[in-house]
């Protein structure tokens, strides 16, 4: 009995764990090449921060289809 509540508990500990995480928020620029597939590495918000990283790179910037397609 003393395994199942122990069990029990870690198993209800994971749940309330799970559920407040949180996905990180994608940003309104995919840093797009063929290394990153489509729509690409999405974690910029402004198209400066994209550009400084595709710097030197055989990469671009575009607007996350996320984003751009969003109901408003």
């Amino acid at each position: 009995m003393r395994r199942f509540v122990q069990v029990f508990m870690i198993l209800a500990s994971f749940v309330a764990l799970v559920s407040t995480v949180q996905p990180a928020a994608a940003g309104k620029y995919c840093l797009q090449g063929s290394q990153w597939g489509f729509p690409g590495n999405c974690q910029f918000h402004s198209r400066r921060q994209c550009m400084a990283t595709a710097s030197g790179t055989n990469s671009t910037c575009g607007i996350n289809p996320r984003y751009a397609h969003a109901r408003k």
